[in-house]
């Protein structure tokens, strides 16, 4: 568990901590549409390590979770086609703060309001560690990818 203790206890940091999941927790002054990037620079990591949660919805207004490195996008075309869906697009900002509890730029699969289905881009998996959002904006935790697995996710290969 993470000895540092300057930092928020979020839904997110609650869920690692009923898990049992180790983290590092990093704190730094959030920069609107800094993004993954902005993380990067500040503490000298490759991007693609700092991975997003991305909330989107299918044809049905039913809402799913990507998650994907920061240096990559995803490929909402193939997605929706591997996941024999019709069409997917990202959901509304209010809507994805209603599912999930957090706001863009603080958005993490852990501790999420509601249950969505997560997907992991495969190659996440082959990282030593990964850097991932912590609930709050301003707020990363650094947790092996293995983490990931409390979530139940299923793995997709839709980056681009």
């Amino acid at each position: 568990m993470s000895k540092n203790t300057d930092y928020p206890v979020t839904p997110a940091v609650r869920f690692l901590r009923t898990h049992q999941i180790d983290f590092e927790p990093y704190i730094y002054v959030y920069e609107e549409h800094g993004g993954t990037g902005q993380f990067a620079q500040l503490f000298g990591v490759d991007e693609h390590q700092v991975v997003k949660t991305i909330v989107l919805q299918n044809e049905a207004k039913k809402g799913l979770v990507v998650v994907m490195h920061g240096d990559k996008q995803i490929s909402t075309r193939n997605l929706a086609r591997d996941l024999g869906m019709k069409h997917i697009e990202p959901a509304d900002p209010k809507q994805a703060n209603k599912w999930t509890g957090y706001l863009v730029g603080g958005t993490t699969p852990f501790g999420m309001k509601t249950r969505l289905p997560v997907y992991v881009e495969k190659s996440i998996w082959d990282l030593e560690k990964v850097y991932i959002n912590g609930g709050k904006r301003g707020f990363i935790i650094g947790v092996s990818p293995q983490a990931l697995r409390a979530l139940n996710p299923q793995d997709v290969q839709v980056a681009v």
